[in-house]
């Protein structure tokens, strides 16, 4: 199996509470809660309030991103949670998520990420700057 830069989660959550998927504060919070727990390091939260309801928003962290995007009107939220190396654990953030939104289902699928073509050439080229690039040509 290769061995992927990431890890991205694509979660669906059902049967939230719609009170909290209204609140941006609240929804702030647990996304940055979760990013903390699963041992992520926050660089900038970015988050908006919809009239007349609905909250999206981004956590960016180090190790990528975690993002939400809430329906209160249909007890639903999209959860993406992005992490790549070894050290963050983006299941621990999801399921973190899904607890305090108070998700009665979920469904979700996990997609390795930068997992690269198989390589037939890898090219030496100089990049803009001048310093020298590999590129990887695929086999097609």
């Amino acid at each position: 199996m290769k061995k992927a830069l990431g890890r991205h989660i694509l979660c669906e959550a059902y049967g939230c509470d719609p009170e909290v998927l209204d609140d941006r504060r609240q929804v702030e919070s647990l996304m940055v809660e979760a990013a903390l727990e699963a041992g992520a390091e926050v660089r900038e939260v970015a988050f908006h309030q919809f009239v007349p309801w609905g909250v999206s928003g981004v956590v960016v962290i180090s190790e990528s991103h975690l993002a939400i995007h809430t329906w209160p009107e249909h007890r639903y939220a999209a959860i993406d949670v992005f992490t790549c190396g070894e050290e963050v654990d983006p299941q621990v953030a999801c399921n973190l998520i899904l607890q305090r939104l108070g998700a009665q289902s979920h469904q979700q699928m996990e997609v390795a990420r930068g997992t690269f073509p198989p390589l037939t050439e890898v090219l030496d080229v100089p990049s803009q700057k001048g310093e020298k690039q590999l590129l990887y040509e695929s086999s097609r």
